[in-house]
C-alpha cells in the first residue's frame, strides 16, 4: 500500500515516529521530487536477532579489523552516501525533506549511524530509526568491500546488547536474506511490532563513542 502525500504538507519527528509506531514509512519517488509516498507494505522484511546469521567469509573480516566502527559520528555523511546514485540504481528514494526529516530525528536521538572507516575515511555505513526495542533500518550504503556488512554486523552486536526485540528492513533482498532476513505478513509484523514497542531498548548500552573490535562484537551477536 502506497500512498501519496502533496508536497505542501507539512511531517513533523512527532509525526514521523507516529507513522512508524502504525507500521507505516514515508519514500519519495525521487531525490527531485519533494512529494512523500506513505508505504506499508503486504509483506514486511525483518531479520529475526535471534536467528541473525553471519557468512563465515565474513566473520574472518569481521574478526581481521580492517574497519573501525564509529556510531553517531557523522550522521549527515551517511545518509548523503545512502542518497548517492549507485551502479544499477540511477534514481534514489532519498529526497531533501527525508533528509532533513531524520536529521531532525537525529537530533531528537531516535536515529542512528554506524559507521565504516578505513583510516580516517568513511567508506560505508547505515541508518535507521530507534523507537522502543525496535530498529527500523533505513538504508546502507559501501564505497570499499564488505564495508556496509561490517556495518551491519556491528549493529546487530548493538541491538542485542541494548535489549532490541525487532530488526525492520522493511523489504528482503538476496543481501539481506544472506543474514537471515525474511518476508512476514503484515498482520505477522503488527504483532511483532506491537511487542517491540513495549519497553526501551537501549541503543547506547555499547558507549558510542568507544570502538568495539570485530570479536567483541561477534560475540554479542552470537548472544555472548
Amino acid at each position: 500500500m502506497a500512498s501519496r502525500e502533496t508536497a505542501f504538507v507539512e511531517i513533523t519527528p512527532e509525526v514521523l515516529l507516529k507513522a512508524y509506531a502504525c507500521g507505516i514509512f514515508p519514500m519519495a519517488e525521487s531525490a527531485d521530487d519533494p512529494a512523500l509516498y506513505w508505504i506499508e507494505p503486504e509483506r514486511r522484511g525483518i531479520i529475526p536477532l535471534e536467528h541473525f546469521h553471519v557468512p563465515s567469509r565474513l566473520a574472518r573480516t569481521v574478526r581481521a579489523d580492517p574497519y573501525t566502527i564509529r556510531v553517531d559520528h557523522d550522521f549527515d555523511a551517511v545518509i548523503g552516501a545512502c542518497a548517492e546514485p549507485r551502479p544499477g540504481r540511477a534514481r534514489t528514494w532519498i529526497n531533501e525533506r527525508i533528509r532533513i526529516l531524520y536529521c531532525k530525528l537525529y537530533e531528537r536521538g531516535h536515529c542512528h549511524s554506524v559507521e565504516t572507516y578505513y583510516g580516517n575515511k568513511l567508506v560505508g555505513g547505515l541508518y535507521g530509526v530507534s523507537l522502543g526495542r525496535a530498529f527500523f533500518g533505513e538504508s546502507m550504503f559501501h564505497r570499499s568491500r564488505d564495508a556496509s556488512k561490517v556495518a551491519l554486523v556491528h549493529l546487530v552486536a548493538r541491538l542485542k546488547a541494548g535489549g532490541f526485540r525487532l530488526l525492520d528492513t522493511q523489504f528482503v533482498t538476496d543481501h539481506l536474506r544472506s543474514f537471515g532476513a525474511v518476508e512476514v505478513t503484515r498482520r505477522q509484523y503488527h504483532k511483532l511490532l506491537e511487542a517491540a514497542l513495549v519497553g526501551e531498548g537501549k541503543f547506547d548500552a555499547l558507549a558510542p563513542d568507544v570502538a568495539i573490535s570485530g570479536v567483541e562484537a561477534l560475540r554479542y551477536v552470537n548472544g555472548g
